[in-house]
C-alpha cells in the first residue's frame, strides 16, 4: 500500500500583510504573493530577494541578472494586524450567520 502524504496548512492566505520574525530578513513587513502548501512556504514582496542569472530569450532579448522573490517557510512570519498595528496569531470564529472568519487574537477585530 502506498503512503498517503498528509496535507498541510499554512496560517496565512495570498494577500495578507505578515512580519518576518526570523531569518536574514526579520523585521521587514510584506504582503505575501504565493503560497505552496505542500511545502509550507510563501513569497513575500521585497523580503529574501536573489539574483537570477537569465540568459537572452525571445522574451527577454537582452537577458543578464534579475532580481526575485524566492519562499521562506511559513514559520518564520506572523500575521501582521492593521488595526492594532501589531504582528498577532491567527484565531477563528463563527459569526451569527454560520460563516467562519480569522480574527486578531490581539485586538480581536476579523481580518
Amino acid at each position: 500500500m502506498a503512503k498517503q502524504k498528509a496535507r498541510s496548512k499554512v496560517h496565512v492566505r495570498k494577500g495578507d500583510t505578515v512580519l518576518v520574525i526570523t531569518g536574514k530578513s526579520a523585521g521587514k513587513k510584506g504582503k505575501i504573493l504565493s503560497v505552496i502548501p505542500d511545502q509550507s512556504r510563501v513569497t513575500i514582496e521585497g523580503v529574501n530577494v536573489v539574483k537570477r542569472h537569465a540568459r537572452p530569450t525571445r522574451r527577454l532579448p537582452q537577458g543578464g541578472i534579475m532580481e526575485k522573490e524566492a519562499p521562506i517557510h511559513s514559520s518564520n512570519v506572523m500575521l501582521f494586524c492593521n488595526k492594532c498595528n501589531n504582528p498577532t496569531k491567527v484565531g477563528k470564529r463563527l459569526l451569527d450567520d454560520g460563516e467562519k472568519v480569522r480574527i486578531c487574537k490581539k485586538c480581536g477585530e476579523v481580518i
